[in-house]
């Protein structure tokens, strides 16, 4: 009886344990939505910045104040993409300038929207109405100016 009290005991134990394991990862669905079911990370109280992680591939989305999803990106091992969601001919990666980023200009100055260890997005609003994403290693950006990457 005594062993079979242990076993149980440990067996919760590890359900505890692996419980607070699981609360301490981003969550891996909610990708794309405006209120996903997933913690507000945002360096900027204008902005909402989600982070998801699968399969040990991160992705950050960015929604503006209404839910609205203005991009987002997967990165691992220092590459990035971006990812099919909100406005995604305004993102840019280190791999790849977003499609419509040479037609536009900056209506204001790039904010950063998020930033961790290992990625930085800066938001800049345009004079047509959208917002640009530009996004960078966090050990490369240093300037905004430079890091916004909008004329």
């Amino acid at each position: 009886m005594h062993k079979m009290t242990r076993a149980a005991l440990g067996m919760f134990l590890g359900l505890g344990l692996s419980g607070m394991v699981a609360a301490a990862e981003p969550p891996a669905t909610g990708l794309g939505q405006a209120w996903p079911n997933a913690t507000d990370v945002s360096a900027s109280p204008n902005w909402h910045v989600y982070v998801f992680v699968l399969n040990g591939i991160k992705y950050v989305q960015v929604n503006d104040l209404n839910g609205n999803v203005i991009g987002a990106i997967g990165t691992a091992g220092g590459q990035f993409i971006t990812l099919p969601v909100g406005q995604s001919h305004y993102v840019s990666t280190p791999q790849q300038r977003a499609a419509r980023m040479s037609s536009i200009n900056a209506a204001a100055p790039a904010t950063t929207v998020y930033q961790d260890n290992s990625v930085m997005i800066m938001a800049t609003p345009t004079t047509n109405g959208a917002t640009a994403l530009s996004v960078n290693l966090a050990s490369t950006c240093q300037d905004p100016q430079q890091c916004g990457n909008v004329r």
